[in-house]
């Protein structure tokens, strides 16, 4: 049983935390895409954890975690985050976490260009708003065949070092040519893999043949993503995209199995919209500042990985149905929902106005930079609803909100978010 949970907008929708609910019933949680330039936020039993890198299934004692050879993995920001999870009492170890060989090592000079790159950009207000996290450094370098691999801290022999060397020496022709920086030393390099090498050396393994193995046992894998179908590389609102694909269909290949397809796509939704980063954003526009203000602080609107403030509107039913198409969703979990509990009337962006027409088809490029939003309004609810458990103890105007989206969208709304905590959902069959 092959199962993705998927991001339906922006990012930021609480995969996490479904991730978390969901892994209950999963013998392996796989992580297979994109680096530590996003977080998921998960508060259960145990307290608040906050993952970059390590796959939410970590959480759970019974559960072995992946992080697959799509990802490209920083061993300096790991070996914290791990020591941050022992420091909460959460168990990581070789027995219950696996490193692809296959996964890209992000260098420190990655996320020093990075940041380098995106001041220059700044000047001219042309910045990315990158999370500085070195991703589309190490994803370019990825694929000009410019990088090592988690495997190659098993061997770190002289072949190893040659490549280094070349790669350096290619990274200070446009760290002092570009950037009038210092050249990064080989030396240091060196010894910040040898340093790392001897933590990880036990948790790096052939993960594909472990998930194949595994999958022809008849262990349930659940795939889980990074932020959303409008960050895809291939799909999203590029170039204002990450550097990886996003998308479940990735998932097997990103994982270390392309071999194998989905069984099931679960694609999380949140009640309204937000978005970090710079980029078209129309629900943003269908807000004054100060209903933003109010539904940012509701709803906590806080970067996990970078703690800048989020970009919120409305529930962005154009972008949704796009993003449920991309993920090619069985059904959908509706995240947040108890955010709204403070609206006396719920806005929902239906459609765009473009410059030729209105449309209610997602569109690209200009078309989208210039997009205006046709906003309707719903009863609210206007009441908590952290309590609830069942769908009869939702009141009647939060469960016609949840058709209406479930309709617009085209997919079965069947989990409900109505707090933080892993048993506040509702499981709507």
């Amino acid at each position: 049983m092959l199962t993705a949970i998927t991001g339906i907008n922006w990012g930021d929708e609480g995969k996490g935390r479904m991730v978390d609910l969901l892994s209950q019933d999963y013998d392996i949680v796989v992580r297979y895409q994109g680096g530590n330039n996003a977080g998921h936020t998960v508060k259960n039993e145990r307290g608040k954890f906050v993952l970059n890198l390590l796959p939410s299934g970590i959480l759970r004692p019974n559960i072995v975690c992946v992080m697959g050879n799509g990802m490209v993995i920083d061993p300096h920001h790991l070996d914290g985050e791990i020591a941050s999870l022992r420091e909460q009492g959460i168990t990581v170890s070789p027995e219950n976490l696996k490193i692809s060989d296959r996964a890209t090592i992000t260098m420190p000079y990655h996320v020093l260009q990075d940041g380098l790159e995106e001041a220059r950009l700044s000047k001219t207000g042309a910045q990315f708003g990158s999370t500085k996290r070195g991703i589309a450094y190490v994803y370019g370098d990825k694929y000009m065949k410019k990088t090592l691999r988690m495997g190659d801290l098993l061997h770190l022999d002289d072949s190893v070092r040659k490549r280094l060397t070349t790669m350096v020496e290619s990274k200070n022709l446009v760290m002092e040519g570009s950037y009038n920086a210092e050249p990064i030393s080989v030396d240091e390099m060196w010894a910040w893999l040898e340093k790392y090498a001897a933590i990880f050396k036990d948790y790096i393994c052939d993960a594909g043949a472990y998930l194949d193995e595994a999958d022809q046992a008849g262990k349930k894998i659940l795939f889980e993503a990074q932020l959303g179908a409008l960050r895809d590389v291939d799909f999203g609102i590029y170039p204002y995209t990450t550097s990886s694909n996003v998308i479940g269909a990735y998932a097997p290949i990103g994982a270390g199995i392309p071999g194998r397809k989905l069984d099931h796509s679960v694609g999380i939704m949140k009640a309204y919209s937000s978005c970090v980063g710079d980029g078209p954003f129309t629900a943003e526009l269908a807000m004054t500042e100060e209903e933003k203000h109010f539904l940012r602080e509701a709803g906590h609107e806080y970067g996990a990985a970078t703690g800048r403030p989020r970009r919120v509107g409305p529930i962005d039913l154009v972008a949704s149905r796009y993003g449920v198409s991309c993920q090619g969703c069985d059904e959908v979990a509706l995240t947040l929902l108890d955010v709204l509990d403070y609206m006396e009337k719920v806005p929902v962006v239906t459609a765009y106005t473009l410059e030729d027409g209105t449309t209610t088809r997602f569109p690209m490029g200009k078309a989208l930079d210039t997009a205006k939003p046709v906003v309707e309004y719903l009863p609210g609810w206007h009441c908590d609803i952290t309590a609830a458990r069942r769908w009869e103890d939702l009141p009647a105007e939060a469960q016609n909100y949840i058709l209406y989206l479930e309709k617009a969208v085209g997919c079965k709304i069947t989990y409900i978010s109505v707090g933080a905590e892993r048993e506040a959902y509702i499981h709507r069959t």
